[in-house]
């Protein structure tokens, strides 16, 4: 399949938005990626609508080296892994070693805690708009945004353009 002999990792907090986590997760698996759940603990983390996943690795096992992409869905886990100083520096060191991030919603919190938007053109949730501009980024709103190795998206919606721009960041 495409994605064969890529590694992905998909951040993992409470409070993730069911789509944004599940789709991408198992469509980069049925397209052969291996998907890696980075979580602050290895346990269960629940949705916003209750619905479990189980973290594989922590930040500190997971070594951003060895990963192809790194993906942040939304909901308000963001906003909890931002309180994660391992998951922000897991993400941070993922974007500095060129490796494609992508954050869907209210994912791109994190890509301003990591330090990752400065004169970068994004899109997100439109509530978030606010910080990504206070975080030095260029805000467009629009199904699907790719400045260099950062991919951003708005919302459930637009997963599909989301995963068909990370495929293509993968397979170039």
């Amino acid at each position: 399949m495409e994605l064969t002999g890529k590694r992905i990792a998909i951040m993992l907090e409470d409070l993730y938005e069911d789509p944004e986590y599940w789709y991408p997760y198992y469509r980069f698996q049925e397209a052969g990626a291996e998907v890696v759940a980075v979580a602050p603990e290895k346990k269960v983390y629940t949705s916003k609508h209750g619905y479990p996943a189980a973290a594989h690795v922590t930040p500190q096992e997971a070594r951003p080296s060895r990963f192809d992409a790194v993906i942040v869905p939304g909901g308000y886990s963001p906003d909890r892994m931002r309180r994660s100083p391992e998951m922000v520096e897991f993400l941070g060191e993922a974007f500095r070693l060129g490796k494609v991030v992508a954050a869907i919603c209210h994912g791109p919190w994190m890509l301003a805690s990591a330090g990752a938007l400065q004169g970068k053109k994004v899109t997100s949730f439109f509530s978030i708009r606010d910080d990504l501009v206070n975080a030095g980024a260029s805000f467009s709103d629009q199904p699907v945004v790719r400045d260099g190795n950062v991919i951003t998206s708005r919302k459930p919606d637009d997963l599909p353009h989301f995963c068909r721009e990370i495929i293509k960041a993968l397979t170039i």
